[in-house]
């Protein structure tokens, strides 16, 4: 009886326990729109239902914020004992140009400093638009794809799929979704990491 009642009180204790940090930019943070309507926020929605009451997501998502930034910011929010990232970073990369070896070892950085915390980590890939040439967008995809197999981490091929280049799922700038676009992001960062979970 005494082990029974310790399993119920490890496992409900496991479950509630569920922290997941998104670590992004504008693109988490809900650029443009009421927070409440942004994918972290309809994403902590389903947990709520589908795993636990208790569950709990982190936005730390800044508006502007580049693979320079997440490290520190993974050690802030870590104070906040995360059990899971969401790492959304590297679209502003992407968009200036930056060297593509240089976000990769940014990203490769806070995928280690997560892993030391034991944190478990769901990587969110992104694309660049067809301006920006084919053999950088080649490059810059590869990151995602070489990372998540180099680290055995799942990955969300596309954290846009489905709203990236839709003018009726985005706002008037083209680029952040709007509350229809966050609902189909939302679905598509699910999709992965439930299976985490």
């Amino acid at each position: 009886m005494k082990l029974i009642f310790f399993l119920l009180i490890t496992f409900s204790f496991s479950v509630s326990a569920q922290t997941v940090l998104f670590l992004g930019d504008s693109l988490t943070e809900g650029y443009g729109i009421n927070p409440d309507f942004a994918f972290p926020a309809l994403v902590e929605k389903k947990m709520k239902e589908e795993v636990s009451k208790e569950a709990v997501v982190i936005n730390g998502g800044v508006s502007g914020s580049t693979t320079a930034s997440g490290l520190k910011r993974l050690q802030w929010y870590a104070k906040r004992k995360p059990t899971h990232m969401v790492l959304a970073l590297g679209a502003n990369d992407g968009l200036r140009g930056l060297k593509i070896n240089q976000s990769e070892k940014n990203l490769k950085d806070i995928i280690e400093a997560a892993q030391k915390k034991d944190i478990k980590i769901i990587l969110a890939g992104m694309k660049m638009p067809t301006n920006y040439g084919a053999d950088y967008r080649k490059k810059f995809e590869a990151i995602y794809t070489d990372l998540a197999k180099k680290y055995k981490l799942p990955l969300i091929p596309f954290l846009l799929d489905g709203v990236g280049g839709d003018s009726k799922l985005n706002l008037p700038d083209g680029i952040h979704p709007n509350p229809d676009g966050h609902k189909i992001v939302a679905e598509n960062v699910w999709k992965v990491l439930k299976d985490s979970l």
